[in-house]
């Protein structure tokens, strides 16, 4: 038998739960969960900022600041819509509040929002004047953020079988 990894707090483990069928989110459409879909926009959309900031660093061409813009825009709003799914599984499954993964994928991504508006509201009435070097800054910081909470919310569906299709415990098994 596969010996499975516990290393915390970066990962946490139960035997049981790989033997577990998993449990379903609360969100979802003739049995397939809304939060995977809807978050692959928000977290396309931000770290394509990074790119579009470089680019305005590197050619000084405002295309590329007011591009940034947009997408942070795109990211915010989008953002939202996948918090808004993600916290409905987060206050109703209890199997993910009872792990860290759960809550660093949750506090994490409202750091990623919360940076988000900031690096929109900078840049709202000074599209370029906003992107060397704090909107650069930001959205770097924003895009490392997004592969950490990436990382835990795979540990959610993957290592402990939230918003798959099964019918396990709500809580951990």
């Amino acid at each position: 038998m596969t010996r499975i990894p516990n290393v915390e707090p970066l990962i946490e483990s139960d035997e049981r739960e790989y033997r577990d069928s998993g449990v379903p989110s609360t969100v979802a459409i003739a049995g397939h969960p809304l939060h995977p879909v809807i978050v692959t926009f928000p977290v396309a959309f931000l770290v394509t900022v990074l790119a579009t900031d470089a680019a305005y660093w590197l050619t000084d061409d405002g295309f590329w600041a007011r591009m940034s813009f947009w997408l942070i825009a795109g990211g915010l709003v989008s953002g939202v819509v996948a918090a808004i799914t993600g916290m409905l599984d987060f206050i109703r499954i209890g199997r993910v509040r009872e792990r860290r993964a759960g809550w660093a994928h949750m506090v994490g991504n409202i750091g990623v929002l919360g940076l988000t508006l900031i690096n929109f509201l900078l840049r709202l009435n000074n599209v370029e004047g906003a992107v060397l070097p704090t909107g650069l800054i930001l959205s770097a910081v924003v895009s490392v953020l997004l592969g950490i909470t990436g990382w835990y919310g795979g540990e959610l569906v993957y290592r402990h079988k939230v918003a798959v299709i099964g019918d396990g415990s709500q809580h951990s098994p």
